[in-house]
């Protein structure tokens, strides 16, 4: 799929609620299918990812509903998952095949699972590491890449596992797995990563120690769960109001986690006009309003390390923001970007290049001299970050667009391209050479 964009024929103007947070929504399934009883979840986010977690659960005995707007889950307890007549396919989703590992690892049946093109080249050994030191048997294809077969033990042993990575996937899979394992597991890590697994782990009725610990044999009951908008989805629009002259948004009922807030304090840092009001807490979550305004141009930062895991999704676009910026923007510490769904720094710096933006890219990061935006065609690789990223900065490029590789944004943001022509945006789909 081709997007095709224009320069922006006006501000960017109105509201708009983004889709539900793709991270949570993953949890909200895998826990209800876990739990005992009936959950319900409201503002679950429906893209491709979420719907192979759902037909996961489903394969493992999950009963599925409806209710209005509302899906209702009928779990099967921690002991009660069947074995899967087929392998699962985990479609575009990391975290889905991660968080699942963890819970399969542990049962009393053998279990493959699988993904798409991109998928299949993403590392697991970081979880097969630690999952096999609580005993679990998991191969993977050469490289340690999917699909995964895994060998059940239900008579995994809880450990104190030290990540070198700041990975929410790693500790969540791990936390899981620990659910079912003997003894205490827990979790640390470098740096602090999303805790969207902590905050709604109690939900469920499982208490944590130490932070990021659980108890083999904690049981989850069933939940009721509250979806905020992903504010990795909202973050899109944050920069393209920002780069619009005369734009002025309101984005509603946006996480606002202070573990994935860092899209705002570095945009803030740039001169950008984010003002936050109505903050509540919904389901344990933080939530508010944002609005955005144009500021001018915003100025280049140099990103702090420390944020990097806080907004390590909303990087692509803070990349393209840092191409217009005043000055230089430098990120270090986001060799992560590397092994997302592609390389996140190829491709941006790549299709940055293409536009004529001066640039260093470097083995964790990249350092961005902001100026005018060119024109043509770049690649966004099959990423949906990395397309919608180009299709934002393609508001503000000197002449149209076209931006390849962007047919998985149905992945996180399937309504991504009308709502932001729905606030004046100028972008279509082109497919075959036809507009859509």
């Amino acid at each position: 799929m081709i997007l095709e964009t224009q320069p922006a024929r006006g501000s960017l103007q109105g509201e708009l609620t983004p889709p539900g947070d793709k991270s949570i929504s993953h949890r909200a399934v895998i826990f209800s299918c876990l739990a005992e009883g009936r959950s319900s979840v409201t503002g679950l986010l429906q893209s491709e990812d979420v719907k192979a977690t759902v037909n996961a659960c489903r394969q493992l005995g999950m009963g599925v509903s409806r209710e209005d707007e509302t899906l209702v889950l009928e779990g099967v307890g921690g002991a009660g998952l069947s074995r899967p007549a087929a392998p699962l396919d985990m479609g575009n989703s990391g975290t889905a095949m991660r968080l699942l590992a963890g819970v399969l690892a542990a049962q009393p049946f053998e279990t493959v699972l699988i993904g798409d093109e991109s998928l299949s080249r993403r590392p697991m050994t970081r979880i097969v590491k630690p999952l096999s030191l609580m005993g679990a048997r998991i191969e993977t294809a050469d490289g340690g890449t999917p699909p995964l077969k895994i060998i059940g033990n239900d008579r995994l042993r809880g450990i104190e596992y030290r990540s070198p990575i700041a990975s929410a996937q790693v500790k969540s899979c791990l936390l899981l797995a620990g659910l079912y394992a003997s003894g205490h597991t827990t979790v640390t890590e470098p740096l602090k990563s999303r805790d969207h697994t902590e905050k709604m782990l109690p939900a469920f009725g499982v208490d944590l120690f130490g932070g990021c610990g659980v108890t083999g044999g904690s049981r989850l009951k069933a939940a009721a769960v509250h979806v905020p908008a992903d504010i990795s989805s909202a973050a899109f629009f944050l920069v393209a109001a920002a780069l619009v002259p005369g734009s002025d948004l309101l984005l509603r009922n946006v996480g606002l986690n202070e573990t994935r807030d860092g899209v705002i304090h570095v945009m803030q840092a740039m001169g950008a006009d984010l003002a936050i009001t109505g903050r509540r807490e919904q389901g344990g979550e933080a939530v508010g309003d944002i609005r955005v305004r144009y500021a001018g141009r915003l100025r280049g930062v140099d990103i702090p390390v420390e944020r990097v895991p806080s907004m390590i999704d909303e990087l692509p676009v803070i990349l393209a923001l840092a191409a217009v910026a005043e000055g230089t923007t430098r990120l270090r510490g986001a060799e992560e970007l590397r092994v997302k769904e592609s390389d996140r720094l190829a491709v941006m710096a790549g299709g940055l290049s293409e536009l004529g933006v001066s640039l260093q890219e470097y083995p964790d990061g990249m350092d961005i001299l902001g100026g005018a935006i060119g024109a043509g065609q770049v690649d966004g690789a099959g990423d949906h970050r990395c397309a919608m990223s180009f299709a934002v900065l393609g508001q503000v490029a000197s002449a149209q667009m076209r931006v390849a590789g962007a047919e998985n944004i149905d992945t996180s943001f399937p309504s991504f391209v009308q709502e932001l022509s729905r606030v004046g945006g100028s972008v279509s789909v082109v497919d075959g050479g036809s507009e859509k």
